[in-house]
C-alpha cells in the first residue's frame, strides 16, 4: 500500500499521542499477534505497535513483514515502535455509519419561547 508525502504527514500527526496497542516480544511473530493487530487496525485504522527486540536490522524486517501479512503501511517507525495504518473497507465503512447514534430532537419549544422573540 502507498502513501503520499502529504498523508504521511498527517497520519504521522494523528498517532503522535497514540499508545502501544500491541507489543511483540522475544517470541516474535505469532498468527495470534497478527490477529490481534488485525483486530486493532479494524477498529482503529492507525495503531501503535511496540517490538522488544534488541537488534535494528530485525526490528526493521519485522515490521515491513507485519504490514505485508495484516496489508497495512507503516507511516513511522522511531525506535522500537512503529505505526501501522490500513484504512477502512467498504463494508467497514458502512459498518460504522450503522452504528451511529441518531440525532437528537429538537428541544420541545415552550409557549413562552414564542412569546420572546
Amino acid at each position: 500500500m502507498n502513501i503520499t508525502p502529504t498523508e504521511r504527514r498527517a497520519l504521522r500527526a494523528r498517532a503522535h499521542h497514540l499508545q502501544p496497542v500491541v507489543i511483540i516480544g522475544d517470541a516474535g511473530i505469532r498468527p495470534a499477534v497478527l490477529r490481534e493487530i488485525d483486530v486493532a487496525l479494524k477498529h482503529h485504522e492507525l495503531i501503535k505497535v511496540r517490538l522488544m527486540i534488541a537488534e535494528r536490522e530485525d526490528r526493521a524486517g519485522m515490521a515491513a513483514e507485519i504490514a505485508e501479512a495484516v496489508e497495512a503501511a507503516v507511516v513511522q517507525t522511531i525506535g522500537r515502535m512503529f505505526v501501522l495504518y490500513r484504512p477502512p473497507s467498504e463494508d467497514e465503512k458502512k459498518a460504522a455509519i450503522k452504528k451511529q447514534r441518531p440525532r437528537r430532537r429538537e428541544p420541545r419549544r415552550t409557549k413562552r419561547s414564542y412569546q420572546m422573540q
